[in-house]
């Protein structure tokens, strides 16, 4: 396959995590989820263009994006179920209930 093929898959995978953030404010766990595709979408660039090249550094980047959305799930998930304890839905729109 060409490098072309990868970049216009990443960039369909990060438009529909786009567009599934934007449209679907009222469910947080589908809102985590396509902000992980944009995450992956990301990583698919970074190693993309690290075989194009013939360098490290995009396998590094990719490995750091990883890091960084697992504390993102991690911390999505934790305030998604305090969400859910004190309110008993996960509308986002309620979310802003929870300032001190």
């Amino acid at each position: 396959m060409s490098l072309g093929m990868f970049m216009l898959t990443s960039l369909v995978l990060f438009a529909m995590g786009a567009v599934g953030t934007f449209l679907n404010r009222r469910n947080f766990i589908i809102m985590l989820m396509c902000i992980e595709v944009m995450l992956l979408a990301t990583n698919l660039v970074f190693l993309t263009a690290s075989v194009a090249l013939d360098d490290l550094t995009g396998q590094l980047l990719a490995l750091w994006v990883m890091t960084a959305a697992a504390a993102e799930t991690a911390l999505g998930l934790a305030l998604c179920v305090l969400h859910y304890r004190l309110r008993s839905t996960l509308d986002v729109e309620l979310i802003n209930l929870m300032k001190g």
